[in-house]
């Protein structure tokens, strides 16, 4: 298996200038929050008293409902440590009240962080360093999961929901229209799959053969799939004035101006949303969207889902996805050894495999892709092993501090020329631009 980079989006705001200017915000951070952070206080706890740490999480739905299950589980289990598991919205959301709550001295002393994001914060002094906890437990974990898990050669996340884009077909759809259900393997074959999905009525389009959100992780793969890179290997410098930096977007403007492709709209998980229920509602025959959306999608639909590898350009490429477990650096000593015990029984191969079955996220531990359940698990339901044999053509996202910001530059970019408010050039020039300028920082 190859070695893997690694991503999605972070939150908006730059970790230096909330940590440095969040102290007018304090208040208002603090009433969102339904968990209250143990910050840096030392729990001097009496004798039989169990100690109690702060969870953080940024999945709602189903997957949130299964975060508090194995909470309550762990609960059940550990006498001597109580979670407190604590819903804080979105990755962006989330993001932002953990540094608000650290600058606030009230942060959790558990949190999930976007894997593009755990360099930013290491930097920043936010994250403990596991080095002193791990004992060679990290050994245990898919080693293509963990490049988002290191910064500077320390290691400061483990992984937990973890995933890759798929494409997802309807494939009640693509048997009507004559089409292998498996779906399309190359972006000319996707291009012909999406005109022969595309129905129309009275001169207004019915379905649409494939619709995907204009995000910056499914802009990643297929430049990764165009044989590109989005950084510079030393991470200073913006990679993307080239052919593969402007194929994606030359390609989806060419399905939207033959009228085959749909751009949801919505900002961020917005537009997902809208891809995902004009997926449900056979309103867009295929989409891309998260490994994480295959057990609710599957759930939902009233047809025959598909899940398959992204198709390819010149070769097959995804970023990893999804958010790491992390501890945070100003809880105290036995916060930590309890967070730390927390982190490792939710990262488990019992758990993992848990997880995986009922979400549809990839699991974490060798052990757990190679146990009978989970071979059981793929031979019953073929769609849950398709993330796992994707890593193989899995690359990481960018974990350099600056692009953090950076990805919402390039998202507001390819955006616009999607949008054509500005031409592919033009968008990829500022992106180079404003790129140079982030990444010096």
């Amino acid at each position: 298996m190859k070695k893997i980079r690694v991503s999605l989006l972070a939150c908006v705001l730059s970790v230096t200038a909330v940590l440095a200017g969040c102290s007018g915000k304090q208040e208002a951070a603090g009433g969102q929050q339904s968990g209250t952070g143990s910050g840096g206080q030392q729990q001097t706890a009496d004798a039989g008293k169990p100690v109690e740490i702060d969870f953080w999480y940024a999945l709602g739905g189903r997957n949130g409902e299964v975060i508090e299950e194995m909470v309550k589980q762990f609960n059940d289990t550990h006498k001597d440590i109580v979670v407190k598991p604590s819903y804080q919205g979105s990755y962006y959301e989330n993001h932002a009240k953990v540094l608000a709550a650290v600058s606030a001295g009230n942060q959790p002393d558990v949190t999930m962080v976007e894997i593009a994001s755990v360099g930013a914060f290491a930097d920043a002094k936010v994250l403990q360093d596991l080095g002193a906890y791990v004992n060679g437990e990290e050994n245990k974990y898919i080693p293509g999961l963990m490049g988002n898990s290191y910064w500077n050669d320390k290691l400061y996340a483990v992984p937990f929901n973890r995933s890759t884009p798929l494409l997802y077909v309807n494939r009640d759809m693509l048997k009507a229209a004559g089409l292998n259900p498996d779906g399309p393997k190359t972006w000319e074959e996707l291009r012909q799959y999406a005109k022969a999905l595309t129905k129309k009525e009275g001169g207004k389009t019915k379905t649409y053969g494939f619709s995907t959100p204009i995000d910056i992780w499914f802009y990643e793969a297929l430049v990764f799939e165009s044989g590109g890179n989005i950084l510079s290997e030393d991470g200073k410098s913006v990679a993307l004035d080239n052919e593969a930096g402007k194929a994606p977007l030359e390609f989806w403007i060419s399905l939207l101006k033959e009228g085959v492709m749909k751009a949801p709209p919505g900002e961020k998980y917005n537009a997902w949303d809208v891809a995902k229920q004009d997926f449900l509602n056979q309103q867009v025959a295929m989409i891309f969207t998260s490994t994480g959306d295959l057990h609710a999608l599957k759930e939902s639909a009233a047809f025959e889902v598909g899940a398959a590898f992204l198709p390819a350009n010149k070769d097959y490429g995804v970023p990893t996805g999804g958010a790491n477990l992390v501890m945070l650096a100003k809880s105290s000593d036995q916060e930590k050894k309890a967070a730390w015990e927390f982190i490792k029984w939710m990262t488990d191969t019992p758990q993992t495999i848990r997880w995986s079955l009922e979400t549809g996220y990839m699991p974490v531990t060798k052990e757990a892709v190679e146990s009978d359940e989970m071979k059981a698990a793929y031979q019953k339901e073929p769609n849950f092993q398709v993330a796992v044999k994707q890593l193989e053509y899995a690359q990481p996202r960018p974990m350099v501090p600056g692009y953090k910001e950076l990805q919402e530059v390039i998202m507001t970019e390819i955006q616009r020329a999607v949008l054509n408010q500005a031409t592919v050039g033009e968008a990829i020039a500022k992106v180079v631009e404003k790129g140079e300028k982030l990444l010096k920082k």
